[in-house]
């Protein structure tokens, strides 16, 4: 138990695979493998507890990376098997910081359906939405929550870059322009500010996600896996600076902040170190649904 902490601890503060294992003295292949069932854990137990839970405003975005390699260089027999742009849809709840629910795949209406179908059943009362401007928002979110919903868009308007050559990040925000698109949402409170610091701190603490590294994932099974432990270390281990508590603490799904050693116990007893990761809960990426 104490290497699986440590392993545990290395890889959720943003460490690689293979400093994990010059840190720990485990082999590379037994840390791919207890990553790959501490997944199945972790995504078991966010999707049983993280249920029936009050939320009055809903932030929701997607952030990029991608497997093996960049879209525009994956052939067509490596996309087949989840290489290329993959997309993390996240849902926070902006008063407990709490992740409603996360998704790993592509950034399709059939996906955005998948993400927001899964919002509406954990959310048990009436909330006001916030997304950026992607359209597959406008009707998955109709479709989950209903046409009468507190719903709106903020796009951020970016001025024009004076440079010729392509950049590596975007020009300079000079705006945002609020979209209602149903209901009556408060205006104060349309945003998606928290959920993309929720971003910063994915890029920051999953090491699969730094740009401009080799780190990036390689398998689509291992991408996965690393999303789900991060998001269950999130909401129940790490203490919210402004919170003070953790988010499962303040949304009342936990009493107490989760040790990694607790977090460890969720490995799944009675089965072979190493076996497939359970796509059914933590995703469908290469678009196959649970049977």
């Amino acid at each position: 138990m104490e290497q699986k902490t440590r392993v545990v601890a290395a890889l959720v503060e943003g460490n690689s695979i293979r400093s994990t294992v010059r840190m720990t003295g485990v082999a590379k292949n037994t840390v791919l493998k207890m990553v790959l069932d501490l997944a199945d854990g972790c995504a078991a137990y966010h999707d049983k507890h993280v249920r029936n839970v009050k939320v009055r405003r809903l932030q929701c975005d997607e952030i990029w990376q991608f497997v093996g390699s960049k879209a525009r260089n994956t052939s067509p027999e490596k996309k087949a098997i989840g290489w290329g742009d993959v997309w993390t849809w996240t849902g926070l709840d902006a008063d407990t910081k709490l992740c409603v629910s996360y998704l790993v795949g592509g950034r399709d209406l059939g996906w955005a359906k998948e993400f927001m179908h899964d919002c509406a059943s954990r959310i048990r009362n009436r909330v006001q939405i916030t997304t950026d401007g992607h359209k597959a928002y406008l009707e998955a979110v109709e479709s989950a929550f209903g046409a009468d919903i507190d719903y709106a868009q903020l796009q951020k308007v970016y001025g024009a870059s004076a440079e010729n050559h392509t950049r590596y990040s975007p020009p300079q925000c000079i705006g945002c322009d609020m979209k209602v698109v149903s209901g009556d949402p408060d205006p104060k409170h349309v945003s998606t500010s928290f959920v993309e610091r929720q971003n910063l701190s994915m890029r920051m603490s999953i090491r699969r996600f730094t740009r401009l590294t080799n780190a990036f994932s390689k398998k689509i099974e291992n991408h996965a896996a690393a999303v789900a432990i991060w998001f269950m270390y999130y909401n129940f281990c790490r203490v919210h600076s402004t919170l003070r508590v953790t988010p499962a603490m303040e949304s009342g799904i936990s009493n107490h902040v989760w040790s990694i050693e607790e977090l460890c116990h969720l490995l799944p007893e009675n089965r072979t170190i190493g076996s497939q990761i359970d796509k059914g809960l933590i995703l469908k990426a290469l678009g196959e649904k649970a049977v």
